[in-house]
């Protein structure tokens, strides 16, 4: 089984979390940013990692600075998100939705709908000629008080390749009810939600996220096991996991992330295996590939050595990731029935 080759479906991926350290570098010389603590490309990859490897959220959101530091201006960001659709591409990536906060990007006066144009312009140009169908997601930060305009933003370009709504940021003392206003306005508007709950707090953000705020997705949603107790075999869910196992609340779930930011020790102790064990709606992602310098194929070679995952879980993960996705329902079932299924199937007769 060649894991590079096979379709993969990434719901949960940053653009401000995936550029190419070399890109950070050229951006910040052309554009007269002078913070990076490192203009040597190999040196600044590694400290981009290390900063993901704080076992704090907050500390490892302190990175962002730099990458979002070279976002101001139309050309960066549609350099941005062209390069990220070639490396999803590239890495056999056949479906993504991409999220950012246009908010972070208007420090040099662009506006927010200049930084969704320049977004979706470099997907377009990214994907094209490739398998990749490639989506934005419009992100508000927690911690400010845009979400209302950010949730107008997403589904004034709703038509347009955004896809869907949602909040990031650091959680604690940051509730998803702070932003009430902006997913009743998303919901009325029958647009799509998913939420940063369940990554650095616990069953509380996952509980106002989803029945408050209506969350179709939950962003890492991983602190959804301190609702399950007992031992392997044995375990016994809680009203608020029976709750997000029974709706089919899918769990986007970033393995390597959570590692480096705390949430478990290893890939090996990972709630990931005891999710899918208990068939909940897990899908994989890669959250931020440049702080945590991982792909979705390394993402699925750490499951395999970590758990013995193999070609049928990798395309349980991705099909449900593509179940899971915002796309219209036609083009899911176009893209689960003419392109990963057929292709696993190729991979398990050797042509792949």
């Amino acid at each position: 089984m060649n894991i590079a080759t096979l379709p993969k479906v990434l719901l949960h991926d940053h653009l401000d979390g995936g550029l190419r350290p070399r890109t950070v570098i050229e951006l910040a010389s052309e554009y007269g940013y002078t913070q990076l603590p490192s203009t040597d490309e190999a040196e600044l990859a590694s400290w981009f990692n290390r900063g993901a490897k704080r076992n704090d959220l907050v500390l490892y959101l302190e990175t962002f600075a730099h990458t979002v530091g070279v976002m101001q201006d139309k050309d960066a960001i549609e350099r941005v998100s062209y390069e990220c659709a070639v490396d999803l591409a590239a890495d056999g990536v056949v479906y993504a939705e991409v999220r950012m906060a246009p908010e972070l990007c208007t420090e040099k006066g662009l506006t927010l709908d200049e930084v969704v144009e320049a977004i979706l312009a470099g997907f377009r140009r990214g994907a094209e000629g490739t398998d990749l169908t490639i989506y934005l997601i419009c992100s508000a930060m927690r911690t400010a008080a845009r979400s209302h305009e950010i949730a107008e933003l997403a589904v004034r370009w709703r038509d347009a390749g955004c896809v869907g709504f949602d909040i990031a940021g650091a959680e604690a003392g940051y509730p998803p009810t702070r932003h009430l206003d902006a997913f009743q306005y998303v919901q009325r508007e029958n647009f799509h939600t998913t939420i940063h709950a369940g990554e650095a707090f616990g069953l509380p953000s996952i509980w106002e996220a989803v029945q408050f705020c209506g969350a179709e997705r939950l962003g890492h949603g991983v602190r959804i096991v301190d609702d399950i107790t007992g031992p392997e075999g044995e375990e016994k869910l809680g009203r608020l996991a029976a709750f997000v196992r029974d709706r089919r609340i899918p769990l986007e779930l970033c393995p390597t992330s959570n590692v480096g930011t705390g949430i478990c020790a290893s890939i090996a102790e990972h709630p990931i295996g005891m999710l899918r064990r208990l068939r909940f709606r897990v899908t994989l992602n890669t959250d931020n590939r440049l702080m945590s310098a991982t792909s979705m194929t390394f993402e699925m070679e750490q499951l395999r050595d970590a758990f013995g995952w193999g070609i049928d879980d990798f395309e349980w993960l991705t099909i449900n990731g593509m179940k899971s996705a915002f796309a219209p329902f036609p083009d899911r079932l176009k893209i689960i029935n003419g392109v990963i299924k057929p292709r696993y199937a190729m991979a398990r007769a050797g042509a792949l």
